[in-house]
C-alpha cells in the first residue's frame, strides 16, 4: 500500500511537471523578422530643430525597421500642463516635437496601409524603441496612456500570473520596446492586472560590473567576461530583449577598435548565440563609421572612423544574427539587409527647383 501511494504521488508530481512544461511558452524569436537582423535607427529625431528628416529617412530605408525615440517630460510654465516630447536631453525647452506628432502621426499612413493590406506575416514592420531620459512617474504614465490610444496598432501580449510564463505576442504593425529600468517595469507591467495586455516590452537588466574597478578595468572586464556573466537572467513576459554596447565585443569600444579579427568575430557570435539560447532578441549600439566632414549631428562617441571599418562590423553583425543593429547611417546599413513591404515606404521628399 505504501509503495502504491509513493507511486501515485510520483505520478502526480510528474504530471504536474509535464503540464507546467507544456503550458510554459518559450519566447518566439521568429516573431520579429524571423529572427533575422533589422536596422535600428539610432536617435531618430531632431536635435535642437536640426535634422528633422531622420524619421522619414529611416522609414524610406525599408521594413522592418526599428526607430529609437528618446523621451522627456516638458511642463509648460504658462499652463502647468506636461507633454511627452522627443528630446536628446532630460531638460527640454518646449521647442521639441511631441512623440505623438513626430512619430505616430508621421507613421499613420504607413500603419493604416499595412492594416488594410493585412499581410500579417510581415508584422511588426516597425519597432518603436524608447530611451527615456528620466523615469519620473508623470512621463511614464503619460506614455502608457498615449500607447493606449494607439493600441490597435500595437503588438501586445497578455499579462500572465507567472512572469516567467511568456505569453504569445499578438502581431500588429508596430511593436514597442523600452529599456531596463525597474521604474518603467512598475508602470508598464507590475501595476497591470492579470489578463491585461502589455503594450511594450522591456530589456534585460544591465550586467552587474564588479565594484571598485577603474574605468580601464571596467572596459577590460566587459570584453573578457563570459556571455553568462553579462547576461544570465531568464526572459520574462515583460523583459524580452537584451541591449548591449559594443564594449563587450572590442575593448574600449568604437574609438579604440583596431583591425577586425577572427577573435572579435567569434566573441560577437558567442554573445549573440548566448542571448538567443536564453530566449532574447539582442541589440548592439551604435555602429557608425564616418569622417568629420560627413558628421550629421552624430558625434564621435560611436564612430569607428571610416566606412570601411564599420562595413566590416555591419557584415559581421548581420552574419552573427544580431537582431537590432543600431547606427546613425540608416541608408548605408539598409543596403545590406533584405527588405520587405517596400511599397509601404513613404515617397521621397520632392526635389526643390533651382531658382532662375
Amino acid at each position: 500500500m505504501m509503495l502504491m501511494k509513493l507511486l501515485s504521488f510520483s505520478a502526480v508530481i510528474l504530471l504536474a511537471a509535464t503540464l507546467s512544461t507544456a503550458s510554459a511558452q518559450a519566447p518566439d524569436l521568429d516573431l520579429l523578422n524571423h529572427n533575422h537582423p533589422i536596422l535600428d535607427a539610432h536617435n531618430c529625431y531632431p536635435y535642437d530643430g536640426r535634422w528633422n528628416d531622420r524619421l522619414q529617412r529611416a522609414l524610406r530605408s525599408g521594413f522592418p525597421v526599428s526607430i529609437e525615440q528618446d523621451l522627456a517630460w516638458y511642463v509648460d510654465p504658462q499652463t502647468g500642463k506636461g507633454r511627452v516630447v522627443v528630446s536628446h536631453t532630460p531638460t527640454p525647452t518646449g521647442a521639441e516635437p511631441t512623440l505623438n506628432d513626430y512619430f505616430f502621426q508621421q507613421v499613420r499612413p504607413i500603419v493604416e496601409k499595412a492594416i488594410a493590406r493585412n499581410q500579417q506575416d510581415d508584422w511588426p514592420i516597425i519597432v518603436l524603441h524608447f530611451d527615456f531620459k528620466d523615469n519620473q512617474p508623470a512621463l511614464l504614465n503619460a506614455v502608457w496612456q498615449l500607447l493606449g490610444e494607439y493600441q490597435p496598432w500595437l503588438s501586445t501580449a497578455v499579462k500572465t500570473a507567472d512572469p516567467f510564463h511568456i505569453s504569445h505576442i499578438q502581431k500588429k504593425p508596430i511593436m514597442v520596446i523600452t529599456e531596463a529600468s525597474d521604474e518603467q517595469q512598475k508602470v508598464f507591467y507590475d501595476q497591470l492586472p492579470i489578463g491585461a495586455r502589455l503594450r511594450l516590452f522591456g530589456s534585460a537588466h544591465d550586467p552587474v560590473v564588479p565594484q571598485n574597478l577603474s574605468v580601464q578595468q571596467r572596459m577590460h572586464w566587459a570584453v573578457s567576461a563570459s556571455p553568462d556573466e553579462l547576461l544570465h537572467e531568464r526572459p520574462t513576459n515583460y523583459r524580452r530583449w537584451a541591449n548591449s554596447s559594443w564594449y563587450p565585443v572590442e575593448e574600449a569600444g568604437q574609438n579604440h577598435a583596431g583591425v577586425w579579427t577572427q577573435a572579435d568575430d567569434t566573441r560577437l557570435r558567442a554573445l549573440v548565440d548566448h542571448a538567443h539560447k536564453l530566449g532574447y532578441w539582442i541589440r548592439f549600439y551604435t555602429l557608425d563609421g564616418f569622417t568629420p566632414a560627413a558628421d550629421q549631428g552624430w558625434g564621435q562617441y560611436y564612430n569607428f572612423g571610416s566606412m570601411e571599418a564599420v562595413d566590416l562590423r555591419w557584415k559581421a553583425a548581420i552574419a552573427a544574427g544580431v537582431n537590432f543593429i543600431a547606427t546613425d547611417q540608416y541608408e548605408n546599413l539598409a543596403r545590406y539587409l533584405p527588405q520587405n513591404s517596400n511599397d509601404l515606404r513613404p515617397n521621397p521628399a520632392p526635389r526643390s527647383t533651382p531658382a532662375k
